[in-house]
């Protein structure tokens, strides 16, 4: 199957990187390639375009899609939470931009094997996004305690019934493991009521979710290194990021602000005496959304959200 992955708002995220021809970007959720060969084709020879991703078949892709670019493009494997260390390897201790893109694939998403599809009933839970790691959404759902899944599930699904949902699954592994996505999807929706089962789209979309963050230490990753990735930015330097749900969406919009205003002291001082002086500017105030010719081409992007920052000059 071929890895494909519609590269939401990436006209507008081009734009907002301000993107000079000898610049040095960073896609940091490479993907396919969509972002990252738009900024390539506007860089000239000086300029240099890193790609990195954690998934295997997204490397190959892009590979394949940025080869024409020569040697302005360097791709890596790996997280972009050690970002700052596989740039350093690479003689790069400063970059002029930096996109994130954290929705996940088109080709992750349709490849049942991936284990990341709730639609089909025979594929595993997998959900792994790098496959070099052991553990797989199988080991949460069959290891986890009630207590812990119910957690996940609320916290990270935003999923009402979550209780019911983790006592659901519980019962029936003391019988037998549960094993695949239709397994997993018949106790979701058993443990939902009636009324309430196609309320937000498919009943089982919440539980995954929440599985495939825990999983994959997506909002961990996210919130510890924001503030990083904005310490590797130049002065003038922009860093915009897609979010697709509101967890990821407010632990970008919190980093960004807390990055503005540093100022820790008690809002009765008169003056600031604790020393933190502001990293940069928000330049979005409200989020960039899709506009309706893209939502109607791609379902998948009516949740994105994009946020950009830009590091004080």
């Amino acid at each position: 199957m071929e890895f494909t992955h519609y590269s939401v708002l990436r006209e507008e995220t081009i734009e907002y990187l301000n993107i000079r021809p000898d610049g040095i970007y960073v896609d940091g959720t490479l993907g396919g390639g969509g972002h990252a060969a738009r900024i390539a084709a506007r860089l000239s020879e000086e300029g240099r375009l890193i790609g990195i991703d954690q998934d295997a078949d997204a490397i190959r892709a892009a590979g394949e899609r940025l080869a024409e670019f020569g040697s302005r493009v360097a791709i890596l494997r790996g997280n972009f939470a050690d970002m700052a260390e596989e740039l350093l390897r690479i003689g790069v201790k400063q970059v002029d931009g930096i996109v994130l893109d954290l929705g996940v694939s088109s080709f992750q998403l349709d490849t049942p094997e991936r284990g990341f599809t709730y639609r089909v009933a025979d594929a595993p839970l997998d959900m792994r996004m790098d496959d070099r790691g052991e553990r797989t959404a199988a080991d949460i759902v069959n290891g986890y305690s009630e207590e812990a899944l119910c957690r996940i599930i609320r916290d990270y699904g935003e999923e009402r019934f979550a209780r019911q949902i983790a006592a659901k699954i519980v019962r029936a592994r003391e019988k037998e493991p549960v094993l695949t996505a239709g397994e997993l999807t018949d106790l979701i929706r058993a443990a939902i009521p009636a009324k309430y089962r196609m309320q937000g789209g498919h009943p089982a979309k919440r539980t995954f979710q929440a599985i495939r963050i825990e999983l994959n230490r997506e909002l961990d990753v996210l919130s510890q290194s924001l503030e990083g990735m904005i310490g590797l930015l130049k002065p003038g330097g922009r860093i915009c990021i897609i979010t697709f749900h509101s967890l990821e969406d407010r632990i970008v919009k919190t980093a960004f602000r807390r990055a503005e205003h540093p100022c820790t002291c008690p809002k009765e001082f008169p003056v600031c005496v604790c020393g933190k002086v502001p990293l940069g500017s928000v330049i979005t105030r409200k989020p960039v959304l899709p506009g309706e010719e893209e939502r109607n081409e791609n379902s998948r992007s009516k949740s994105a959200k994009l946020r950009v920052f830009e590091k004080g000059r």
